[in-house]
């Protein structure tokens, strides 16, 4: 079953939130064409951002002296919605006293089987 979902473009491209209306769900997923790698995200998260590294500008080195440029960062991060304590239309992100926070995450990494042909 898929979770109903509206995309909320926040700046240039991505990051981007994805909205759920369901409880736990295969709240996204990501391939790699070339390599048929996965990876599929469960969560009870009402959101899911994919940061991408637009602030990355060439300016940092990484592994091997490689320079981080815009879009060579990938995380995808459940969370509630970015400002919940001001849209009471969102869902509430207020623990009380005695109240237990407990959300659930799971990370499914996967090959996809290319055409054997």
């Amino acid at each position: 079953m898929m979770a109903e979902t509206r995309t909320l473009l926040l700046g240039l491209g991505v990051p981007e939130v994805q909205i759920r209306t369901e409880a736990f769900v295969s709240a996204a997923t990501a391939v790699d064409p070339a390599s048929g790698r996965g990876l599929r995200v469960f969560t009870t998260q009402p959101g899911v951002q994919l940061y991408s590294g637009n602030a990355l500008d060439g300016s940092v080195r990484g592994t091997g002296g490689r320079l981080y440029r815009q879009s060579d960062g990938f995380a995808l991060e459940t969370q509630h919605f970015p400002d919940s304590p001001n849209h009471p239309e969102f869902p509430s992100t207020v623990l009380r006293p005695g109240e237990t926070y407990e959300e659930t995450i799971v990370f499914e990494m996967f090959l996809e089987q290319g055409d054997p042909s």
